[in-house]
Order: structure tokens, then C-alpha cells, then sequence
């Protein structure tokens, strides 16, 4: 029987083992993707039930873990109130707080013989909380994937809209209308019927992101005033005040640059009324009511200090209790139609105040028939 060369069975080897490398490298599993709103949840809850439990069968863990088991529950419900389980500020904070009890879990001093049961809860707790951390990172790389994203801004939203735009019809007063989602729900046509008002408001957005498409969605549409109404998101995702108030002031330098005259709306207030209907209606969580208070002084002294016409809207929608007025935000953030209906003329009297209306002139008296 004829034999094969030493050199080719040697590449052959080494052929065999180049592609059993690959096929080893397609079979690892993919890093981990963000788990839906639904699958987080139900994890994190399960996290803490599985928590409670083990803390039954270690007794030295009833007193010692009893605060860190209490943090973790808190996290619970502000990641169950948040407008978004993907959230890695929360996420972070929960996961900090379940590594803690795991660690000191470690340390105490177990019974013995250890129950099964609860080896198996506590296997399964380890488990559970090596998703979230997955879950953790996850939501990290998306987050910088999407700040890397050549469209961070979201400048696409309205491209369509500005090239079909027509130029602004001579004597008018166009307004363009300027924020996050609460400006995205105007119904401007119903609201300001013949008046030449253009909305850009875009769901979710801080203002940040909103500096970003000045020149796109403002500037380039050569109004004569904008209407700003933004912050809240800045304050559910922890953005300091400082820097609230920097994008809003670099908002209105640029607009004023560009002889746009900025108006600036008050934050509205939250409310938690909704919360029986959905855990997420529990808005005073993320966006306390002391800091729309203090955002709206400041907004207010602003506009005084650099001669803006300042907005109010929050008087004409909050309650005796600092909330929404419950009838007016399903939901105890977005106004419904009838909170718009309560808007509408603040928002008409603001313009009216920059641009007051020109009289029509008088009919001339009829003529005497001689």
C-alpha cells in the first residue's frame, strides 16, 4: 500500500485544523443582545424573588442582607416606572446591588447540611444575575453604537419634510415648533388653523440632541421665531441641570444668530394618577416635581434676562397637588387632546405677544345715494 508523503499529510492536518478553528469560531454564540422590555423585566423580578428566598435559608443573611435586599427592591420599582426597562443607568444600579447580596452571601456562615432547594435557588440566582450583567452590556454597546451612528440626532426624521417645505409666503410669520415628544403631539393644523406653523418636535429627544438639528430643522427653514419645549427627558435620564441649561442657552444663541427670535416653554408637570393602569404612568419617580420647578424658575428667569417671551404652560395645566391635572395626560406625561385644548392658547398668546396681530383695515362707509 502506498503511503503518503510525510509534507502531505502534514498540510493536510494543519488544512484540517485551520477549518475545524473556523467552524469552532462560527459556533460561539453571538454576544448577547438587549432582552425586550417583557424578558428584562420578568428577569429582574425573578432576581429578587429568587433573593428573598435564599435569604429564608441562610439565617445569618436575614439581618446582614436585609438592606442591600431592600435596595434591590427599590431598584425593582424604578426600573418598573421607568418610560424604559432599557435603561443602563438603572440596570447598572440593580445589577451593583444583587452583586453586593451575592458577595455577602458568600461570606456569612451557611447551615449544615445545606438544603438542596436552596442550592439550587442560589445556582439559579448566580445564573440570573450573570444575565443581567449580560443584558448590562448589552444595552452599553448599543448605546455607543448609536452614539457612533452617523445619525445621532435623528437629522433623517424631517429631511423629507424640509426639502417639501415651501418658502415662507411674504408678510408671514413663520414659527417653528421645537422639541421632544410633548411638541411632536401637537396637531398644529387643528390647533393654529392658517397659521404658517411648522412642527419639529421628535419623540425621546434631550437637548442635546435637539442642538444637533438646529441647522437642519430650524435654521434652514428661515422662520422669524421657534418655540422650545424640551428638558423633561434630560431630567428622566439624569442629565444635570448645568447642561440643560447650557443646550437651551447655545438653542437660543444660535437662533438669535441667525435672527430667529427663541420663545421658551415651561416644563409641564407629571403626574402619578395613572400608575393603577400601568406601573410606567408613575411619573414622579424620574422627573421629580422639584426639579421641573427649579428648571422652569430658571427658564423663566432667562427669558426675562435676555428679553424671550417665556411660555406657561404649567400654570394653565397642573392641580392643587403639583400634578397634571388627571384628566388632561392619560398616561401622567403626554397631554391628551384636552390638555392641548388648554395649551393651544398659551402657546397663541406667546406668539401673539412677538407678533402681534395687524389689524384689518376699516370698510369704508357706504355711500349716500343722492
Amino acid at each position: 500500500m502506498k503511503r503518503s508523503a510525510p509534507g502531505y499529510r502534514c498540510s493536510r492536518l494543519g488544512l484540517f485544523g485551520v477549518l475545524h478553528a473556523i467552524a469552532l469560531l462560527h459556533a460561539q454564540p453571538a454576544p448577547s443582545p438587549v432582552l425586550n422590555a417583557r424578558d428584562s423585566m420578568a428577569l429582574f423580578q425573578r432576581v429578587v424573588t429568587l433573593m428573598e428566598s435564599t435569604t429564608v435559608a441562610v439565617p445569618e443573611l436575614v439581618r446582614a442582607g436585609a438592606p442591600v435586599l431592600e435596595n434591590t427592591r427599590q431598584s425593582l420599582i424604578t426600573l418598573e416606572a421607568a418610560s424604559t426597562q432599557q435603561h443602563a443607568g438603572l440596570t447598572h444600579t440593580f445589577l451593583k446591588n444583587t452583586r453586593a447580596y451575592l458577595a455577602l452571601a458568600d461570606s456569612v456562615a451557611k447551615p449544615f447540611p445545606f438544603p438542596q432547594e436552596a442550592s439550587r435557588q442560589f445556582a439559579e440566582l448566580r445564573d440570573s444575575v450573570d444575565r443581567v450583567e449580560s443584558h448590562f452590556h448589552a444595552l452599553l454597546d448599543r448605546k455607543e453604537s448609536q452614539l457612533r451612528s452617523p445619525d445621532r440626532d435623528n437629522l433623517r426624521r424631517y429631511a423629507e419634510a424640509n426639502e417639501r417645505l415651501a418658502p415662507q409666503p411674504p408678510g408671514a410669520n413663520r414659527v417653528v415648533f421645537y422639541g421632544d415628544s410633548i411638541t411632536d403631539g401637537w396637531r398644529l393644523n387643528e390647533y393654529f388653523a392658517g397659521r404658517d406653523f411648522v412642527n419639529r418636535g421628535i419623540g425621546g429627544q434631550i437637548t442635546g440632541e435637539m442642538l444637533g438639528r438646529m441647522k437642519a430643522d430650524v435654521i434652514d427653514l428661515k422662520p422669524k421665531a421657534m418655540l422650545v419645549l424640551a428638558g423633561t427627558n434630560d431630567i428622566a435620564r439624569g442629565v444635570p441641570s448645568k447642561a440643560i441649561a447650557n443646550n437651551l442657552t447655545m438653542i437660543a444663541d444660535l437662533a438669535e444668530f441667525h435672527h430667529i427670535k427663541p420663545m421658551f416653554a415651561s416644563l409641564l408637570p407629571v403626574s402619578d394618577y395613572h400608575k393603577g393602569v400601568n406601573r410606567q404612568n408613575e411619573r414622579s419617580i424620574q422627573r421629580p416635581p422639584a426639579t421641573i420647578l427649579e428648571m422652569n424658575r430658571w427658564l423663566q428667569a432667562f427669558c426675562k434676562e435676555r428679553g424671550f417671551v417665556y411660555v406657561d404652560y404649567f400654570n394653565a395645566v397642573v392641580d392643587k397637588q403639583g400634578f397634571i391635572r388627571a384628566d388632561l395626560a392619560d398616561d401622567g406625561l403626554h397631554p391628551n387632546a384636552a390638555g392641548y385644548r388648554l395649551m393651544a392658547p398659551v402657546a397663541l398668546a406667546a406668539i401673539d405677544k412677538l407678533f402681534p396681530p395687524v389689524a384689518a383695515p376699516a370698510a369704508p362707509p357706504p355711500k349716500r345715494r343722492r
